[in-house]
């Protein structure tokens, strides 16, 4: 959604409107026990819908931070699908508590292998590494024995 809001030039209100669910939830056919499903898929869409509204409410914040990490790359020359794929990780690394930071770079790059150039997902997996590494909020350094060290270098127990 955040591809196509850039490229309609749509509000993300319009985004959303315009996607058809439908498909999803027809696609499990007859067979398939319908409510679990459409209870996932819709869950799933609100999940997207959050992952949208939130990456636009901070993009000037990501925008700066990407812009940060990309050595001689102008944000605006950057591919739309790299672009946005970029904003989408970056939101989900800093701001989404609910996914892991990696998780949301494994998912960057396979967005980036299925939909990208054939070296978007070395571009994606580089810029992304670079903000990890500056940014490493939500995955805090765990000691041998599993507990998390705070920036003191102690242990906390939990």
């Amino acid at each position: 959604m955040l591809y196509q809001r850039e490229m309609g030039k749509c509000s993300a209100g319009e985004c959303i409107a315009s996607f058809d669910v439908e498909p999803y939830l027809k696609a499990g056919g007859p067979t398939a026990s319908p409510e679990p499903r459409r209870r996932r898929i819709k869950e799933a869409f609100r999940h997207a819908q959050s992952l949208l509204k939130g990456t636009l409410e901070r993009r000037d914040e990501i925008d700066e931070l990407i812009r940060g990490q990309a050595d001689n790359w102008r944000l605006e020359r950057m591919p739309a699908v790299d672009r946005n794929i970029l904003r989408l990780a970056v939101y989900e690394m800093l701001y989404d508590p609910d996914t892991p930071q990696l998780v949301a770079v494994d998912e960057a790059i396979d967005l980036a292998k299925r939909f990208g150039s054939e070296q978007s997902s070395r571009f994606v997996n580089g810029l992304l590494d670079g903000l990890l590494k500056e940014h490493a909020v939500n995955s805090p350094p765990t000691a041998e024995d599993g507990h998390a060290v705070v920036s003191d270098g102690q242990e906390m127990k939990g």
